[in-house]
């Protein structure tokens, strides 16, 4: 669907942009403020970088918010651990602990111990992994055979060599 910006908008954005700080949201105004001033998508997508995709949602966006819900930054941090340095180290020491006194520990069961932790069931356990690889917790397990096992044809022959 096309989402048309009047002349007046146009000018009311870039009269916006002038005390805008924030290049992201100065980007996203610019765009849209040259659908206003009668441009075409091809024309914004080489003056922005945008994807035509991208500007029709953004002129929608501003159309039902208006500018100054336009202007708002609606991302986010990206720091959204659930744990400090202090309290992940304190997490895991339990595990360390059981590990080192011959105990093996499975991702089950430490995924578990931190979903009960936070109260909520985490869909993969790819947030405990990314833990245990930043604490350096290194995956161990028993093999099931010796590498240097002899063949059993050698064992064979081994045991013929003995009874004789």
């Amino acid at each position: 669907m096309y989402y048309s910006i009047t002349a007046e908008q146009s000018k009311e954005l870039r009269k916006a942009m002038k005390s805008e700080k924030i290049a992201r949201i100065y980007r996203k105004m610019e765009a849209v403020a040259l659908r206003g001033e009668g441009k075409k998508n091809d024309e914004i997508v080489a003056l922005t970088g945008y994807h035509y995709d991208v500007i029709g949602r953004l002129c929608k966006e501003y159309l039902e918010t208006g500018l100054e819900e336009f202007r708002t930054e609606k991302r986010k941090g990206g720091n959204n651990r659930n744990l400090s340095e202090a309290e992940e180290k304190a997490f895991i020491a339990k595990f360390e602990k059981a590990s080192e006194n011959g105990q093996i520990v499975t991702i089950n069961e430490i995924a578990a111990a931190y979903d009960k932790q936070f109260g909520k069931k985490h869909k993969s356990k790819s947030t405990v992994y990314y833990l245990l690889h930043k604490l350096d917790f290194r995956k161990v397990m028993p093999r099931s055979k010796h590498p240097n096992k002899a063949s059993d044809e050698e064992i064979e022959s081994s045991k013929k060599l003995k009874n004789k």
